[in-house]
């Protein structure tokens, strides 16, 4: 009985960093990203917030897709984690002007 050729060490690493970039950098994107939206829409704060976990959705969507459709695994954790970086940034803007 032949045995089949195993995928190369490199092909199996990218695939497990995409996997990696989708589940750990999407949700984290997702949930920066819910947090911004409650903190800066001008509805009232249960509807900005009702608004931004039902939009979290979409987010993790869309960070999932990105990390697939990519050419490079860099790539991939580079689409997912700039995003992030400005969504964490405007998070702390959004607490620091909540506090004064």
């Amino acid at each position: 009985m032949k045995s089949k050729p195993s995928l190369p060490l490199a092909y199996r690493f990218a695939v497990t960093s995409r996997v990696l970039a989708a589940v750990i950098g999407g949700y984290l994107m997702a949930s920066l990203a819910s947090i911004c939206l409650a903190l800066w829409l001008p509805t009232s704060r249960a509807d900005a917030v009702i608004t931004g976990m039902m939009s979290s959705f979409v987010f993790y969507l869309l960070a999932v897709l990105w990390c697939f459709a990519c050419r490079s695994a860099m790539r991939a954790w580079l689409g997912v984690m700039l995003p992030s970086a400005v969504f964490a940034t405007l998070a702390g803007l959004g607490f620091w002007m909540a506090r004064t």
